[in-house]
């Protein structure tokens, strides 16, 4: 596989033995990971700063360091699953982040002004370089890989999943909260014949859905989920809750409930945390999700209580591995025809992203969950396996 890298001049060094580097050889060796070693998982540094800059800045410092071509890794997926299944990061708690994490948790950092930021910055980026390395329904959540062999099977198969688990039948009219670039909607109305209308933040979502299906009984709306006032047979919200932020969990839910008619289901698929007290990446933060904010399942409780009856939860987060590497292959194979728009840079960023992602759902430090929710609970009880 062809690399775009930014090379250094040297490929490696003989970092000095500062305190940050023994730090770093101690940690990374219980992660069986090696500074220099042979294995594809193992740290290559190319400047002897890194470990500081880690120490000092978390994935901030790491990240950043690797855009700058400052260290690599063969298997950069493999190095962070490694990594996080030691779960020795989680005590490295940088003084330099404590304003994230202080903002994190006392400000409001998903209100409607800030939220179109991640619509602008991460969504907007170009709906040709998501073509390229997406299905071909622009599916950007985590796939269904159970009985799927590629990509687009294992879309498909999460959206049929949706659609079973929301019980649609012919004629029921679904609000998609976050609707990306319309895979769902467009699923549900071709496959069970419903109509729906979908929200999004992002205007290039919204052009491209709107000129993809105009055929189908589709409405897509540039709309905030906090200006919904309408009713609908079923909700379904799939890979937005990551952006609606603590501080708007409640708000969240209550749009949802008075949106749901009595009898409906909403489902909800979110990627979610370990820890309720945990403060968002701060590099995911700054270069790949602007003020995004990965829920727990106490906070999605909490949000959830008194207004709708937990029916089904579903963890699969371990797809999201094989999903991010299926992504990550078609990114790096259609790379030539962005190199020059976007830059070595960019290409560093994106695969840190990628592949760090997929380590951390690999060793199981984040999840992704779907939750089906009832306002009163199904007569004679919701069961999965009748799906």
């Amino acid at each position: 596989m062809q690399t775009y890298f930014l090379k250094p001049n040297e490929t490696r060094i003989a970092p000095k033995e500062s305190s940050a580097y023994r730090m770093a050889v101690d940690l990374l060796d219980k992660a069986s990971i090696k500074i220099n070693g042979e294995n594809p998982w193992d740290m290559q540094l190319h400047h002897t700063r890194v470990p500081d800059q880690a120490f000092a800045r978390g994935n901030l410092g790491l990240g950043e360091a690797y855009m700058a071509g400052e260290w690599d890794a063969d298997q950069l997926d493999e190095f962070f699953c490694r990594l996080l299944a030691t779960k020795l990061t989680d005590q490295i708690q940088p003084i330099r982040l404590l304003g994230h994490v202080l903002a994190s948790k006392f400000l409001d950092r998903q209100n409607v002004q800030r939220a179109r930021k991640v619509g602008e910055i991460h969504y907007d980026l170009g709906n040709d370089f998501y073509e390229h390395m997406l299905d071909s329904r622009m599916t950007y959540t985590c796939g269904y890989w159970e009985n799927a062999n590629n990509l687009e099977q294992a879309q498909n198969a999460k959206l049929d999943l949706v659609c079973r688990k929301l019980r649609l039948k012919p004629g029921m009219r679904v609000l998609d909260i976050g609707c990306g670039w319309g895979s769902f909607m467009a699923y549900a109305a071709e496959h069970y014949g419903v109509e729906a209308v979908g929200v999004s933040i992002s205007k290039q979502q919204i052009a491209w859905a709107k000129q993809r299906y105009p055929h189908l009984p589709l409405e897509f709306r540039l709309q905030d989920y906090r200006d919904i006032d309408e009713q609908f047979d079923a909700i379904a919200s799939i890979g937005m809750f990551e952006h609606v932020g603590r501080k708007n969990y409640r708000t969240y839910m209550r749009v949802a409930h008075q949106a749901l008619k009595n009898d409906g289901l909403f489902l909800l698929h979110t990627i979610g945390k370990n820890m309720r007290r945990s403060a968002p990446d701060p590099w995911i933060d700054k270069y790949i999700f602007p003020n995004g904010d990965l829920p727990s399942i106490g906070q999605i409780g909490d949000a959830a209580d008194d207004l709708f009856r937990v029916e089904d939860l579903h963890n699969f987060g371990a797809d999201y591995d094989k999903t991010l590497m299926a992504w990550f292959k078609k990114f790096h194979d259609s790379w030539p025809f962005f190199a020059e728009r976007l830059g070595p840079r960019f290409y560093r960023m994106w695969k840190y992203y990628l592949l760090s992602c997929a380590g951390a759902f690999r060793a199981r430090d984040i999840q992704l969950w779907q939750w089906v929710l009832s306002k009163d609970g199904v007569r004679d009880g919701y069961r999965r396996e009748k799906i």
